[in-house]
């Protein structure tokens, strides 16, 4: 297999200030920091006016690993990951992730 992809939408609670959103997308930058990911892109919903998109999240990671091994390192006890969580948790209300893998 190939690249692992991880695609992670965030429901964000109401209220947040424009401050403290803009530092919770600093926050998901910084993800990118993480020695086993690759690169990260973060973006928020395009209002595309089509039934089929779902326009209800409030911001979106994509992060790019260079294997699925990787995202598991990402994920078992990551310190950047780690760190992201606890500081930013009470940010989301609801998170949905996408996990997928280039083909051979």
């Amino acid at each position: 297999m190939g690249k692992f992809y991880h695609c992670v939408h965030f429901w964000l609670r109401d209220g947040l200030t424009d401050a403290q959103l803009a530092e919770f997308i600093d926050g998901v930058r910084a993800l990118g920091g993480s020695e086993n990911v690759e690169s990260v892109r973060v973006a928020v919903p395009a209002g595309t006016d089509r039934p089929v998109v779902d326009n209800s999240y409030g911001v979106q990671l994509l992060a790019i690993f260079p294997d699925a091994a990787a995202h598991e390192r990402y994920q078992s006890g990551d310190p950047i990951h780690e760190a992201f969580i606890e500081k930013f948790n009470t940010c989301w209300t609801r998170v949905l992730i996408y996990d997928s893998v280039e083909p051979a």
